[in-house]
């Protein structure tokens, strides 16, 4: 068995920070969003359709693209789609799959909420760092998002 590889102090700022500052913004999303009456996934699986081909995308890929498993954006569409917001539809490619579709009404909520949201993202994160700061940031976590999600996974 492989000895352990404990983090020195420098890698332990960084997990500690990465923590408090992801669970702070987080916070911050969330208190938002819940005041227009979305969580933050509902709010993302909006804006994913938005920008979707004819607001449209099979709910696997969905899923994907949210990180998140496909029960639990099931649980989601179902509520967006009591809201109005959301209809799930027969996938005109594989008449086995299913494609969540954003209806005006979501469209329209979608609209409405963004300002505030991209307000709430600029105070509690954007505008907190400098341009060298965003980039490597991007970068580092770009790197993290490449190894855990890549083909090979860790």
């Amino acid at each position: 068995m492989a000895e352990t590889r404990w983090l020195d102090t420098g890698e332990m700022r960084v997990w500690e920070v990465f923590l408090a500052a992801g669970a702070l913004v987080d916070r911050e999303i969330e208190r938002h969003l819940e005041s227009e009456g979305l969580s933050h996934t509902q709010y993302e699986t909006l804006v994913r359709l938005s920008a979707a081909p004819q607001g449209r995308l099979r709910m696997t890929e969905l899923a994907e693209a949210l990180y998140t498993s496909k029960s639990g954006l099931s649980y989601q569409i179902g509520r967006l789609e009591k809201a109005g917001l959301v209809r799930r539809a027969a996938d005109d490619a594989d008449a086995r799959g299913v494609v969540a579709v954003l209806t005006p009404a979501g469209r329209e909520r979608l609209a409405r909420i963004a300002p505030g949201h991209v307000a709430t993202v600029r105070r509690a994160l954007i505008d907190v760092l400098s341009d060298e700061q965003r980039r490597a940031i991007a970068d580092g976590l770009g790197a993290v998002v490449a190894r855990l999600s890549g083909p090979t996974r860790g």
